[in-house]
């Protein structure tokens, strides 16, 4: 059974840093897509960030590009996300997820629809 399970959100001051992690187990995601979405109270989940098994290849929304970094450890089977300059807009429930399927050039998993496994996320709050 393929479980997600993030850790590292908290309660920090507009421009500091938190480092989300995302540890996977069941199954080894060698080949495949991992990403972060996060959705804040009363709006749909939005894309953050997604990156390849290799690490070569990422993807950012437009909002945190320049502020966070995405990273896996595949001997660790875990994701991390290193969010700096936090700003308040950025407070909201994060979630990992990952795709079944072996990565393919032609999309930037930007669409939730793409990923099959789900983590139950962690809270982001940053106060101004």
């Amino acid at each position: 059974q393929v479980q997600l399970v993030e850790s590292g959100g908290g309660l920090v001051q507009a421009g500091g840093s938190l480092r989300l992690s995302c540890a996977a187990s069941g199954h080894t995601f060698r080949r495949n897509v991992m990403g972060w979405f996060r959705q804040a109270p009363g709006k749909e989940r939005e894309f953050v960030a997604a990156v390849t098994w290799s690490g070569l290849w990422r993807y950012y929304a437009d909002s945190v590009k320049g502020r966070f970094t995405i990273s896996r450890d595949n001997a660790k089977n875990t994701m991390f996300l290193q969010m700096n300059g936090l700003k308040p807009e950025d407070t909201a429930v994060y979630y990992c997820a990952a795709d079944k399927d072996t990565y393919d050039s032609r999309s930037n998993y930007s669409s939730y629809h793409e990923y099959d496994y789900w983590g139950q996320g962690t809270q982001v709050t940053v106060s101004s």
